[in-house]
């Protein structure tokens, strides 16, 4: 009788099955022994296992993609402009899974939701929401949208044309949430309460530049570039 195999019992040793220990062959359905105590399972010495490598998931994803998920305005809508870019993680590897979900007001500064106090705006062909995933080409993202207005600060001014991101990725126990500016929006940019609050040599991590069919911006989870991310 080996010590892995067996317990000490008032009444004297008797011999226990070690849970982890499943016959090569088993001739019927085989039920290995709860962890309870006593069954040799928490009696030293103990064996460790593998565990799941993923921090959370995986998840069943029926639902969470849209076919229609990368327009946030309808397709070919006029004005409508692209905003691509890429999710990096801290080894500056791209993340092909990731999923960006972006909200913004429509060019006018409105939102189409009830809760705008405001009341709720319609602005043709917009809706205001994108989902996306990085899959195709991997790391990818896209959005097709229109260029957001301005609107109310809380503090009698302005804010700068800009889209709320969240990032869902592996890893990560929650979604970060950040923002895209415009860097051909300087003055606006100037104005902003909450850009003026990121330390000026961050702020570039926050703006799209422009491209020959909209904006682009890599966000970078981690690393010498990361992007600024805003508890929320």
């Amino acid at each position: 009788m080996t010590a892995e195999g067996a317990s000490q019992g008032d009444a004297g040793s008797r011999v226990t099955l070690n849970p982890l220990d499943v016959p090569a062959d088993p001739a019927e359905p085989f039920q290995p022994r709860s962890g309870r105590r006593g069954t040799g399972f928490l009696t030293e010495p103990l064996r460790v296992g593998p565990t799941p490598s993923a921090t959370v998931g995986p998840y069943l994803a029926i639902g969470l993609s849209w076919a229609d998920g990368v327009f946030a305005a309808a397709e070919a809508t006029p004005g409508g402009v692209w905003i691509r870019g890429r999710v990096f993680d801290g080894a500056g590897d791209v993340v092909p899974d990731a999923m960006i979900e972006t909200w913004q007001a429509d060019p006018d500064g409105g939102f189409p939701s009830p809760e705008d106090p405001r009341g709720a705006a319609s602005y043709p062909g917009f809706r205001g929401y994108a989902r996306v995933q990085t899959i195709s080409p991997p790391g990818e993202f896209g959005i097709f949208t229109l260029k957001p207005g301005r609107v109310p600060d809380g503090e009698g001014g302005l804010q700068a044309p800009h889209i709320d991101v969240s990032v869902f990725a592996r890893g990560l126990l929650d979604r970060v949430v950040t923002r895209i500016y415009f860097a051909d929006e300087a003055e606006a940019n100037a104005e902003d309460v909450v850009l003026r609050s990121v330390p000026e040599d961050r702020r570039r991590t926050l703006l799209a530049t422009p491209t020959d069919d909209g904006y682009r911006l890599d966000i970078h989870l981690q690393g010498d570039s990361e992007t600024v991310f805003f508890a929320v």
